[in-house]
């Protein structure tokens, strides 16, 4: 390995391989109870949630740990009604005229159209942006390393940090989504990711049955 600036790796937790087993199977659990949620509570979320949410997310790994990633915040009732006016006429162009109908008929047993309520009602959504160019330091415009690919993962752990924080989140990803840079004030060389809502529940909240059927384990996976 060449020499390089370097610190010691802090130290891992101790477990036997049974309590190692009950980690996980524990985390998996707490994981398998997340739900994508359509129907939210104005509930407001404390700001800090957020934020250690956004922390939590910002520790991903990333190509070159060049951090590709923004994240916009949107809380404010008129940003949030622009957000889904906009959102809208994308969802309704999508459904009334590009939308194979295979896509269609996938949607449909999750019960999606092109109502996107929830984008006022819940309290916080979350524009997730991937830079081109950029930097570990604020700043920089080097060229950024497996972006798409980077700013996934942050996402993921950012909707595992929310879900622990107890509350429910949804993705959405309207086509395209130029209408978040002009909202959120972010460069023409961002490339909006994903839309985020997160939030509490509504007390009536409810879940397709389509959703809960999740592929089992020899399905997702193979030992070599």
């Amino acid at each position: 390995m060449k020499d390089h600036p370097c610190t010691q790796l802090p130290a891992l937790p101790e477990f036997d391989d049974s309590e190692r087993v009950a980690r996980a199977t524990a985390f998996r659990e707490h994981l398998g109870r997340r739900r994508t949620v359509r129907e939210y509570s104005d509930r407001p979320v404390p700001r800090a949630v957020i934020e250690q949410a956004l922390l939590a997310a910002g520790s991903a790994p990333s190509g070159a740990n060049h951090q590709p990633w923004f994240f916009a915040v949107i809380e404010s009732a008129e940003a949030r009604r622009r957000v889904r006016a906009a959102a809208e006429a994308e969802e309704k162009a999508f459904y009334e005229e590009k939308a194979p109908q295979e896509w269609l008929d996938a949607l449909a047993p999750l019960g999606t159209d092109p109502d996107k309520g929830f984008l006022e009602v819940a309290p916080v959504l979350i524009a997730i942006f991937a830079q081109k160019r950029g930097g570990p330091r604020p700043g920089d415009q080097k060229k950024n390393y497996y972006v798409t690919e980077s700013v996934g993962i942050a996402t993921g752990l950012l909707i595992a940090a929310l879900h622990d924080a107890g509350l429910a989140t949804l993705t959405h990803t309207p086509a395209p989504m130029s209408f978040l840079n002009e909202i959120c004030g972010r460069p023409d060389s961002e490339k909006p990711f994903l839309l985020l809502v997160a939030g509490h529940p509504a007390p009536d909240a409810t879940v397709p049955l389509a959703a809960l059927d999740k592929k089992p384990l020899e399905a997702i996976s193979a030992w070599i």
